[in-house]
């Protein structure tokens, strides 16, 4: 039978597993409510350029989970994931999706408290 068994060398088929965003540096220290404030524009604005609002819903979602959960998000939405920190992904369609760094992790020079 050998298909419980079988390897990622499947070529083609290889699934990205998705990883943690390297640590970015904002082009100045900002604050979480500024950063907040960031994402939500995007989140808000996102659909506006193209592909469908449950493929942006699946990957604000995945944005805002522990990488497992992530995984599980993309892999059940059909996201074809392009880079594996899903800064670039594209739906079974062809429509490509661009994430920013900010809505995927915290910048290393984020202000915290006041």
């Amino acid at each position: 039978m050998g298909c419980s068994g079988s390897t990622s060398a499947n070529g083609d088929e290889a699934v990205k597993k998705i990883i943690k965003l390297k640590p970015w540096k904002h082009t100045e220290p900002i604050t979480g409510e500024q950063l907040k404030r960031m994402r939500d524009e995007f989140w808000d604005t996102a659909p506006h350029y193209g592909g469908r609002k449950e493929i942006w819903d699946a990957l604000r979602a995945a944005a805002e989970a522990d990488l497992s959960l992530a995984q599980t998000i993309v892999d059940s939405a059909g996201i074809i994931v392009q880079k594996p920190d899903l800064t670039i992904c594209y739906d079974e369609r062809g429509a490509k999706y661009e994430l920013p760094k900010y809505v995927l992790s915290e910048p290393t020079n984020l202000v915290r408290g006041s």
